[in-house]
């Protein structure tokens, strides 16, 4: 079993996926937009406003997967409308000091850092930031020894 965080935004996906795809050395291997989903018998039609949205994006690095999608515009949080992440961080274990900052650093530039990247006693360094795109993410290198 693999676990696969899915994050959810507000119109910027495809910008926040080119990101992390370079920031983590990865390769987009699907994004599709509402647009080009094919037509479903009894569906609603795709409004405007949303057909250039991301539908689903694959994000693979490694044996590892990030996906993610836009939220419809206008609908209800409860039916596929955006609602900011809460109650959850994205953690990364990165494998020494230095990996540990350039994300950390990479991922907190135009977004808010909530704990400081540094050394604590579980780690030689740890730090907690939102990204530009409002995901949290937690950084943390994985203790030597």
């Amino acid at each position: 079993m693999q676990l696969t965080p899915y994050l959810n935004f507000d119109g910027n996906c495809a910008e926040a996926f080119a990101f992390y795809a370079k920031l983590f050395g990865g390769t987009i291997v699907y994004q599709g937009t509402f647009g080009e989903m094919p037509p479903s018998a009894g569906a609603p039609p795709i409004p405007e406003s949303a057909r250039h949205r991301i539908m689903h994006v694959h994000l693979q690095m490694g044996d590892q997967s990030l996906f993610g999608s836009d939220a419809m515009p206008g609908a209800d949080t409860t039916c596929g409308g955006y609602q900011p992440p809460q109650g959850l961080w994205v953690s990364i274990q990165a494998a020494d000091v230095a990996e540990g900052q350039r994300l950390f650093d990479a991922l907190a530039q135009k977004g808010q850092v909530v704990m400081p990247f540094s050394g604590t006693f579980w780690s030689p360094g740890f730090g907690m930031t939102k990204d530009r795109f409002g995901t949290p993410w937690m950084i943390n290198v994985v203790q030597a020894g």
